[in-house]
């Protein structure tokens, strides 16, 4: 089986740089940072889906169904407010400004400081939550395939993250761009088909199945204990902020929007991804109802950590491998997408942010055009080494669902962009004091974790979930106000 799976592994990666040879073909920078805005927005709209599932959403998602039901769903809901709000306001100002890198709005807004600010809670936010998505996928493969033979966690990390490398060295996002669409499409055909061959092998209808899950209370869409971190308010008020923030304000997901050819084609995509994004997460939702009726009516054990607690993360993979090599082709194939797709735009999005944001490609004549592509891969090499550093020193903390770790870290990085973006689209008539800004970026997630950690106590059993992040977000605007002036 591991030769099979290496096989698999090495197809896949073929096929992938195939595709990155025939789209970097006679890239600049204009095109690395980009795409020369040409890409059809169709194009985009779908690569999206791939971007923005990862390996987490491939395995906590379903894996999740086992202890919270279909309640992620409400976080879905949230996606379409959140995805309306990028299409109907950010994107139009991006456009307008004609950026490359977001966060120089945060200049022309605030200044310097700010501008560094933001790039450098992105650069943090993008590189440890991108990290640990493909954390996952290295993790997987290292328990089903490299551990047998006998080697090291860091050498199927070390593989991937010079892949990744490799293919995004020239094309940059030009290349990402049609990547991120082969990715999302075996994606979607692992969950698909996963979820076909176990209908097939307990002679069950798609209905019927969903039927039983919901007698066994497997498919509860919305938790309305207030107290509860899931609480279905909340879960969809999170979703939109999450949206908001972890796209809308996300160098790596906005710079594939802004490679469209016009402000129209990036709206057309934003909103088609939403209503396919909220498809596709039913898919992965059902994958979750469909592996656990699988392994209620086998006896299947489901994979459990030394404490004797099931792990949500080892439940698709687990099933996978034991229906044989089918299922599991499939679920490699499925698996090694997620993983390129969360590190290829990532890595070219940080080398995008530090090029513009601190070396300021767009305006220092200072720089040659030749040194500009020597400096933008040596950034991109770094990027890199740190990306394979995160996901070596990660490891000895993977002992819950890994989505939700995602979701806790961003609420505290990306809080502070969204208290500065609201402040610089709503507050007309003032302006807070640069220098100040990154305290004010550094107290808010303090403060947040505080309240967070104490949140019981303090407001009469109230556990916070990820709505963290519009707390965090409200303390950064109160703070700006406060060191502004007219």
């Amino acid at each position: 089986m591991e030769n099979l799976i290496l096989i698999v592994f090495i197809a896949y990666t073929l096929l992938l740089f195939l595709v990155a040879h025939l789209t970097s073909r006679k890239s600049n920078n204009n095109a690395f940072f980009t795409g020369n805005r040409k890409s059809p927005w169709f194009v985009v709209a779908y690569g999206m889906i791939g971007a923005s599932l990862s390996g987490v959403t491939f395995m906590s998602v379903p894996g999740g169904v086992y202890s919270g039901q279909f309640t992620y769903f409400g976080i879905v809901l949230g996606y379409i407010i959140g995805y309306a709000v990028i299409a109907l306001i950010l994107l139009p100002l991006y456009y307008k400004l004609n950026l490359t890198s977001i966060y120089s709005y945060l200049e022309i807004k605030f200044g310097k400081s700010s501008e560094k600010t933001g790039a450098l809670l992105f650069i943090i936010s993008r590189l440890i939550g991108s990290a640990i998505r493909m954390y996952l996928v290295v993790f997987v493969l290292y328990e089903f395939v490299f551990k047998a033979w006998g080697i090291p966690f860091w050498v199927p990390a070390v593989l991937f993250i010079v892949l990744i490398l490799l293919y995004t060295f020239k094309g940059g996002i030009k290349t990402v761009v049609w990547t991120d669409t082969l990715q999302t499409t075996f994606l979607l055909l692992a969950a698909a088909m996963t979820v076909i061959v176990i209908l097939k092998t307990q002679n069950i209808s798609f209905g019927e199945l969903m039927s039983v899950s919901t007698e066994r209370g497997f498919t509860k869409l919305f938790e309305t204990d207030w107290s509860h971190s899931k609480f279905f308010v909340k879960q969809i008020l999170s979703g939109a902020f999450i949206t908001i923030t972890m796209t809308g304000l996300d160098q790596d997901m906005m710079q594939k929007n802004l490679t469209c050819k016009t402000l129209r084609d990036a709206q057309k995509n934003v909103m088609t991804s939403s209503f396919i994004f909220v498809l596709v997460n039913v898919l992965f939702l059902s994958l979750g109802a469909t592996l656990i009726y699988y392994a209620q009516e086998t006896g299947f054990q489901l994979p459990v950590n030394e404490s004797g607690v099931v792990v949500n993360d080892k439940i698709f993979p687990a099933v996978a491998f034991s229906l044989g090599k089918l299922t599991s082709i499939i679920f490699i194939i499925g698996l090694i997408a997620a993983g390129y797709s969360s590190a290829d735009g990532t890595l070219t999005a940080l080398t995008t942010t530090f090029c513009f944001d601190f070396l300021h490609f767009d305006t220092n004549d200072r720089i040659s055009e030749e040194n500009k592509i020597k400096y933008r891969k040596l950034i991109h090499i770094g990027f890199a080494l740190l990306y394979l550093l995160v996901i070596i020193l990660f490891r000895p903390f993977h002992n819950e669902s890994l989505i939700d770790k995602i979701f806790e870290i961003a609420g505290y990085t990306y809080g502070p962009l969204l208290g500065l973006y609201t402040f610089g689209l709503f507050v007309k008539n003032r302006k807070p004091i640069d220098k100040l800004v990154p305290i004010i970026a550094i107290s808010s997630p303090i403060i947040s974790y505080i309240l967070n950690h104490f949140s019981k106590e303090l407001f009469f059993g109230y556990q916070f979930g990820f709505e963290i992040l519009i707390v965090n977000g409200l303390l950064t605007f109160v703070g700006l106000m406060l060191v502004s002036k007219k």
